[in-house]
């Protein structure tokens, strides 16, 4: 499973938190998840009894769910942009 570089993460918050030292914001920890989760996922198609990997993948889809809704609850049209932005609705 590859992790993710300090230079990734800058450019993520810098894209979607305003400014890349804004690591607080709601956007930016949303798109540091959405990341984080396409990275595990990848290391699960060719790992599938990494159970340990499994167990975290769904933590972290959980904190992301608990973000998205704390956003939908405080901006809805900021929600609705980066659902479309980061293609998480089918």
């Amino acid at each position: 499973m590859s992790t993710m570089t300090a230079d990734a993460k800058t450019s993520l918050f810098k894209e979607y938190g305003s400014a890349d030292n804004n690591t607080g914001s709601i956007e930016g920890q949303i798109a540091l998840y959405t990341e984080r989760i396409k990275l595990i996922s990848d290391h699960l198609q060719q790992n599938k009894k990494d159970h340990a990997s499994r167990r975290a993948l769904l933590k972290l889809v959980g904190k992301r769910k608990r973000l998205l809704t704390y956003l939908a609850k405080k901006d809805l049209d900021g929600y609705r942009a980066l659902i479309q932005k980061l293609n998480l609705r089918k």
